[in-house]
């Protein structure tokens, strides 16, 4: 990586940033133009070679900068100190929702490298993905308390529930041109938050 990319402002460098997560998340890796890129952020097509070294490392940046963004926004003492899964979950989810004021395309993105496949990159972000549900709820959940779900009820189900609920909402936003109400977004989880808390939950845990 150029350190000479890290010498830059910080509104300098978020312009290169979202103008590849937009760009990635309308279009495969392949067909993705770093023109187009490098129009949107301002810069010559030059200089953003010059600030990494090739359309791959650029990529592979911007992938670990939105897992390590979306795990910041998250991952702090308040996070640690939830037990309850959906609490934590919506704890999250607010989270996430101001993080995607600053980068609107951040969950976009992350969504389009995870279903990449036959592209140029994918053996690298297989590498990357190796990390299922399985292992982020064990990660990141380890303090909440399971025992409140249902014995017939996998919490990791849930979690990729709600996860799919999120992210499909915003593809299909993203896809018909509107424009993403973070608002109305938030109302939207946390019905569905509330609805599948209902089928998930022990009667003795819904009181």
């Amino acid at each position: 990586m150029n350190e000479k990319f890290f010498a830059l402002d910080e509104e300098k460098q978020l312009r290169i940033i979202n103008s590849g997560l937009k760009e990635f998340s309308i279009n495969e890796y392949k067909r993705a133009s770093t023109d187009e890129i490098a129009a949107g952020a301002g810069i010559s097509k030059g200089l953003l070679f010059y600030y990494f070294h090739n359309k791959k490392e650029y990529y592979l940046f911007l992938y670990d900068y939105a897992v390590t963004a979306v795990t910041d926004s998250v991952v702090g003492e308040e996070f640690a100190s939830i037990t309850d899964f959906f609490e934590l979950f919506d704890y999250s989810a607010q989270k996430k929702f101001e993080l995607f004021e600053k980068t609107p395309y951040i969950s976009d993105f992350l969504i389009k490298a995870f279903f990449s496949q036959r592209e140029d990159i994918s053996a690298a972000m297989n590498e990357k993905l190796e990390n299922s549900s399985v292992s982020m709820l064990s990660e990141y959940f380890n303090n909440v308390d399971m025992s409140k779900f249902k014995e017939d009820v996998n919490p990791v189900e849930i979690l990729e529930m709600l996860t799919w609920m999120v992210d499909g909402y915003m593809h299909e936003k993203r896809r018909s041109n509107d424009n993403i109400d973070l608002a109305v977004l938030m109302e939207k989880y946390k019905t569905w938050s509330s609805m599948l808390k209902q089928i998930s939950y022990k009667e003795e845990f819904l009181k």
